[in-house]
Order: structure tokens, then sequence, then C-alpha cells
């Protein structure tokens, strides 16, 4: 399901080089007044609408690429490199970025560069081949260049997935909207962001792991069925069992006794933070099937936990409750 960006979203956000932009030559901005054709920069008034007919989307041109990469310090930008000429379903594939980064309400920016306008872009990203997917993140890309047109639900997994990373690394911010449409007459104006989950991700953001726990909790309490707030809870519990943790040392206990549920269950927990989603499920299952009892159902509870933190719907947890299922019977 997820071969070309599944390697990829299991890795952790790292802090890579800065994007070279020495190649490209700012031009002057013209006199006030005088008719601009490029877009406008992120924020910007007066600049041209959004790629994609999307709030949460700009198209990049030199004069307004510094901007996005700066933009990337508040939250993720989805810089998609794209050719009308080389490969024209590429446009399209520009825009469904854009129309999916809209339904995260700014958690995520989606920056389009048509390639065939703007080359110098392509030469400082060092592109191969388009159509091609950046995530950054601080000014800097954090994975690998995702390569081709990936199908809406796995770039939708893929943007859950780092959602939920960022999450758990106290990454809250968010863009603001680029441009507002006009409200229908009788209609009213949508919230910018669901206000249930701000008290929680503000905990996290301030590293009050406990009270993000709380705040989760309260949230699933009250509706069993909210499966954000059940995902929150689950990968907030993560990060609270692993507050202090040494991972050189916890990996060294769990070598030298395969069989501690304490000890396994903490090295998947890391691993889970780290990325390595497979390993941290892989490394349960194997415990639920060499244990038995009290052992094995802490064992297959703390897996389902694991479940929860990544989401129910991702591809890797539905191998692994194949897994589970396989290991229990």
């Amino acid at each position: 399901m997820l071969t070309r960006i599944d390697g990829m979203s299991q890795q952790p956000f790292t802090r890579r080089g800065a994007i070279d932009l020495s190649s490209l030559k700012r031009p002057a901005q013209p006199p006030a007044g005088a008719g601009g054709g490029g877009a406008g920069a992120p924020g910007a008034s007066g600049g041209a609408a959004p790629a994609g007919g999307s709030s949460y989307a700009v198209s990049v041109t030199t004069q307004n690429f510094q901007q996005v990469v700066e933009s990337s310090m508040t939250a993720p930008v989805l810089l998609v490199v794209y050719s009308t000429s080389r490969v024209p379903e590429s446009v399209q594939y520009a825009d469904d970025v854009a129309a999916l980064a809209g339904q995260y309400e700014g958690r995520f920016l989606a920056a389009l560069v048509d390639l065939d306008a703007e080359p110098q872009i392509g030469q400082a990203l060092q592109i191969q081949q388009v159509p091609v997917l950046l995530v950054l993140l601080d000014g800097r890309p954090v994975t690998q260049p995702i390569p081709g047109v990936v199908p809406s639900d796995e770039l939708s997994t893929l943007l859950n997935q780092l959602g939920q990373q960022l999450t758990a690394q106290g990454v809250t911010g968010r863009h603001q909207p680029q441009s507002a449409a006009a409200p229908v007459e009788g209609e009213d104006d949508e919230p910018a962001a669901d206000p249930r989950y701000a008290a929680a991700q503000d905990a996290l953001a301030n590293d009050d792991i406990d009270g993000a726990v709380a705040e989760y909790q309260r949230l699933v309490d009250a509706n069993p069925a909210d499966a954000e707030a059940a995902a929150g809870l689950a990968m907030a519990k993560v990060l609270q069992r692993t507050r202090g943790a040494d991972l050189g040392a916890a990996r060294a206990a769990a070598a030298e006794n395969p069989d501690d549920v304490d000890a396994q269950t903490l090295v998947a927990d890391l691993d889970l933070l780290g990325g390595h989603v497979d390993d941290a499920f892989n490394r349960l299952v194997e415990l639920v099937r060499r244990t038995a009892g009290a052992e094995r159902d802490t064992a297959r509870e703390h897996l389902i936990g694991l479940f929860a933190a990544v989401g129910n719907d991702d591809p890797r947890v539905l191998a692994g409750r194949r897994n589970l299922a396989s290991a229990l019977f």
C-alpha cells in the first residue's frame, strides 16, 4: 500500500541541511501600484489567489519562495513541484495536495511550484523528477523527497501520521489562511479550527505531558467515539511512559530480558516515537506469542494502545492486527 512513502513515514523527523537559496536572485519589488503577476507571499495581502482553490495553499515563485520556506517555522509546508509540460497529470496532483491540506485547517500549507515557470526553484531544490513532494519544517526538509503521484488515500494516511508525530513532539502551530472566500449570505462562517483539542495541544507544546493526558482523557470520557481524542490520548500516554527514558539502556535491558514485559513495551514505545512503527508492533506481537496469562494480556493491551496512537485506519495497524490475531490463535 505505502511502498513509496512507508519507509519515509516511519523515520523520525530529522533536521537536515537548510535549503540552499543561493541560486535564487530575488527580483526587485515593483513600485507601489504596479501590477505584479506573481503569487503573493504567505500571509501577504493583495497576492494572487492560492493554487488549488484552498485557503491553505500558495503558488510559489522566486519572489515568495523565501517567505514560503520561512513559514515552515510555524507549521509544516508541503512543497509540491510539478510540471505542466512534462507530466500534465501532475497539475491535478498539485491541486489534490492543496485540497487535502485545506482539510487540516492550518496544520499544513501546500506550496505549489510549477517547474516550467520557475526552473530556478527546481535547481535550488536539486529536483531530479516531477512531480515530487517535500515536507519542510523549520526551513528544512524533514523527510526524503516523495516522488510520483501519490494516491489521495495514501497521502491522507501520510499527513495523519505526520500530524500525530508533530503533536507528540509538541509542534502545534498552524498557518494562517492565505485567503478567505466570501461567506454565502445566510450561512454562518465555519470555525477556523476545532477548539476541543486546544487545551491538550497547548499542554503538549508546554511540555506538560500529564496535563495533555488529562485533557485527552476528559475528551474521551465525554465522547468515547472521538477517534482523534483517543489517538491523542494514546500518543500522550506513550510520551508519559517514555519520559526520561534512555534508549540505549532500554534496548540493552530488553536484549537481556526478552520475556520481560516492562522492558519490551518500553522499547516498543521508544520505537514508535522514533518512527519505527513496524518494529514496535512486531516486537510486541512476538512478545504476545512467547508469553501467557497476565503477561500476555499486558503485552496485548499495550499493543492495542499503540495501534490507537498510530490510527486504526493505518495500513500498518491493519497488518499488526492480523499478526496479533495470528499470535493469539
